[in-house]
């Protein structure tokens, strides 16, 4: 296949910054900011290999492609694929590993941090002139929690959850893995999840979306969690049932929530999450993977997929 002169298409190149070579192996190379559903079929035409970040490719866009042979998926989660189709076509599907083991990591421990200590509510109440007020050095308006000696639940253990797990450790926490079906990390001893809904003081996602973790966790796994629990997700939108979430946090069946990621992306036509004002809920824009270095690694290992599908010496496939 080495030999071969390949058309080579990114969909959405806008979605990553971050320098980005020409594939080796590519005759013609394009590159699109963004590109709707209706002109997926157009820019593929002629394409062997197709790039895509959140581009959707389902089954009916991917009938209408028969020179495409292979797509490289610029992020880990691929559920924007119809992968039994591609297996079915013989149509390769590589994603990418490993590439934000450090930075989503981080991004959650910076959620949880925010949240443990109130860093929102007090930082309000310094704008708003409280501490300007207060009779004595300080005040203590707001819970500070440490997270020495408290329990941290993952529900993921790739490479994610263990670099979340290994901060963890640093901190002092103890760490439970939540249990599930196959395949699942040699060496890891795993909890039942309901176990470490009623056990855990954070709760952690790191596991992608498939049909068996959409909506893993919602209204009857929240009343599972302590009061004082958080919910942290920068996974997957998907994998809480966000209408159960607001409701969780109305009713004070968890302490709070940080997240990362929406079950619709952007949210163009608002969300009901967009609309929560309260200390105790942290909504970041999906950027829990998005460092300097995160995106260069990924973009050259996006490459590096491509190339060695066409020396015939495949990464990383997940067909």
């Amino acid at each position: 296949m080495a030999s071969a002169a390949h058309k080579v298409v990114f969909l959405d190149r806008a979605s990553l910054k971050a320098n980005v070579r020409h594939p080796a192996c590519a005759e013609q190379y394009v590159e699109h900011p963004k590109t709707s559903t209706e002109q997926i079929v157009e820019r593929l035409a002629g394409a062997t290999v197709a790039i895509t970040n959140k581009v959707p490719l389902r089954a009916e866009t991917l009938a209408q492609l028969p020179a495409l042979k292979m797509i490289a998926v610029a992020a880990t989660g691929y559920d924007v694929i119809d992968v039994p189709y591609c297996r079915e076509h013989g149509i390769a599907v590589a994603n990418i590993r490993n590439y934000a083991v450090h930075t989503v990591p981080e991004h959650a421990f910076a959620l949880i941090l925010a949240l443990r200590r109130s860093l929102l509510a007090y930082r309000a109440d310094v704008e708003a002139g409280v501490w300007n007020r207060a009779e004595t050095f300080c005040f203590f308006d707001h819970p500070i929690g440490d997270l020495h000696g408290s329990t941290l639940g993952i529900v993921g253990e790739g490479a994610i959850g263990q670099g979340t797990a290994a901060i963890a450790r640093g901190f002092g926490m103890k760490v439970l893995f939540a249990d599930h079906e196959p395949p699942k990390a040699p060496g890891v001893e795993f909890t039942p999840l309901d176990e470490v809904l009623e056990k855990s003081d954070v709760l952690s996602l790191h596991c992608p979306l498939t049909p068996s973790t959409k909506n893993l966790i919602g209204y009857e796994q929240m009343k599972r969690m302590k009061r004082t629990a958080l919910l942290i997700n920068t996974s997957r939108g998907g994998l809480v049932d966000e209408a159960a979430l607001i409701r969780a946090l109305d009713e004070g069946l968890i302490a709070g929530a940080g997240f990362d990621v929406l079950t619709t992306e952007p949210p163009k036509n608002g969300h009901p999450l967009l609309d929560i004002r309260r200390h105790n809920f942290i909504l970041t824009p999906h950027v829990a993977w998005a460092s300097d270095g995160a995106m260069q690694f990924l973009a050259d290992q996006l490459i590096d997929n491509i190339e060695r599908w066409a020396e015939g010496q495949p990464q990383h496939l997940v067909t």
